[in-house]
């Protein structure tokens, strides 16, 4: 265990708190250098009353707590946690009052109802847009933010009072989150305990809570596929999963089940070797819905080991890639093995869709020598989207030393002249040639 016998949450989290500042002292923990570990000074019981009682609002027991015996904000989750002055200035006095009507189960449906106000196309006015969104973040507090649209929300009344909630912009068909804990304490130990465990915490509490042979018990015990699918997802925040863990995911990816990948996926960021054959098998033909999910696996834990096998696969697929976005991801595998080649993408780079072309350009970026195959490049000069090929080639590639291909950068050269960074890269194609600077102009 994390903690010392005959102790108290809140001894446990000031224990903790040092722990963790210990285990984090260069302060790579996201958030953490603006925090540093370090709390506010403690409101007392009459500061704390004095603002309840101006607020009209109690708040839960477990936050009240840290706010008299830890501190009066200062480190936590993300950018830490604000002062209850600071909290309070994020929404309407009004509304902290009022009832929320935010609920862990919210349908879709609900939600984008909830929030039509404020999506709508149709003008409102500011009252009535500040009313709709106080309806939405009523009858909570704001804790803390997690950067960007991001913050932390904590419930003052209603059913799920105490819980905290990770808000965003108000986005159609994306109900805010619920963290999985009941209440504030509940959440900051376990914020604590990750950090001391060396997991990975970068969404921290987004994920389900629990070590490995916790959350392949929630797996084995549930009968929800959801549950089973969040209790595999929880344990990306592992850095490295033990060998029995491995031999358990191994025999869910094997049952082909709605969790099959997700159980490669964890295989695979501890060992790509441990999960080749499941691999393997998601590039070949037959498993073309699979395709795109092994070229993400590969690209986010294949790069320090011989993808080799892989590659050659990947090749001999490339005819059944129809998508950009899958093609993206096939220059991202080919191009950190060095394996890509102009020709391997030549029927992308000429094709007539500007939106797979456009992604052959980006994926080929960093392809060496490229002015050994001028033929494709022509090709793709000449072909319909040669405009929009120019350009995204002169914006990802510069320009290709190759006389066959003047003629087509002297014909964009006007709108590019004027540019000084685009200039650069025209005049800097003509002194590889050992042409004239005046070249385009003539």
């Amino acid at each position: 265990m994390l903690f010392r016998k005959k102790e108290t949450q809140l001894d446990r989290i000031k224990y903790k708190l040092e722990q963790a500042k210990q285990k984090d002292a260069a302060f790579l923990v996201f958030g953490s250098s603006s925090h540093q570990y370090k709390v506010d000074k403690k409101l007392s019981t009459k500061e704390l009353a004095q603002w309840q009682a101006n607020n009209q609002v109690t708040l839960p027991e477990p936050y009240a707590q840290f706010l008299t015996e830890v501190g009066n904000g200062g480190a936590g989750p993300y950018y830490g946690i604000y002062s209850i002055e600071k909290a309070a200035s994020y929404t309407a006095s009004h509304a902290l009052t009022t009832k929320c009507v935010l609920h862990p189960k919210m349908t879709k449906e609900e939600w984008n109802h909830l929030i039509e106000p404020l999506i709508s196309d149709e003008d409102i006015s500011d009252l009535e847009y500040e009313a709709a969104r106080d309806q939405v973040l009523g009858g909570m507090l704001c804790i803390g933010t997690q950067g960007c649209e991001y913050d932390m929300y904590l419930i003052l009344e209603g059913t799920n009072r105490g819980k905290v909630v990770y808000t965003s912009d108000f986005h159609p068909d994306h109900p805010f989150f619920f963290v999985y804990e009941e209440h504030f304490l509940d959440w900051y130990e376990r914020w604590l305990d990750e950090i001391i465990l060396d997991y990975d915490i970068t969404w921290f509490g987004s994920r389900m809570p629990g070590d490995e042979q916790a959350l392949i018990q929630v797996y084995q015990n549930a009968t929800d596929e959801e549950i089973k699918i969040k209790a595999l997802e929880g344990m990306f925040k592992f850095r490295k999963i033990s060998q029995p863990t491995i031999d358990f995911l191994t025999s869910v990816a094997e049952q082909r089940g709605n969790d099959r990948t997700t159980a490669i996926q964890l295989i695979c960021k501890t060992s790509i070797d441990a999960g080749r054959k499941f691999l393997l098998e998601m590039l070949r033909p037959e498993r073309n819905e699979e395709f795109l999910q092994a070229l993400n696996i590969l690209n986010w834990y294949g790069k320090s080991v011989d993808l080799t096998e892989f590659i050659q696969l990947i090749l001999q697929s490339l005819d059944r890639v129809h998508r950009a976005e899958t093609l993206r991801h096939v220059g991202y595998v080919l191009e950190s093995s060095g394996a890509i080649t102009l020709q391997n993408f030549a029927p992308f780079l000429c094709h007539n869709d500007s939106n797979t072309q456009a992604a052959a350009i980006y994926a080929t970026r960093n392809c060496p020598n490229k002015q050994e195959s001028w033929k494709v490049i022509e090709q793709m000069f000449a072909g319909s989207n040669k405009q929009e090929a120019l350009k995204n080639t002169i914006s990802y590639w510069g320009l290709i030393p190759h006389a066959k291909l003047l003629p087509y950068y002297k014909a964009v050269w006007p709108e590019y002249k004027n540019q000084h960074h685009f200039r650069e890269k025209f005049t800097g194609c003509l002194k590889e040639l050992d042409l004239p600077d005046d070249y385009f102009d003539k």
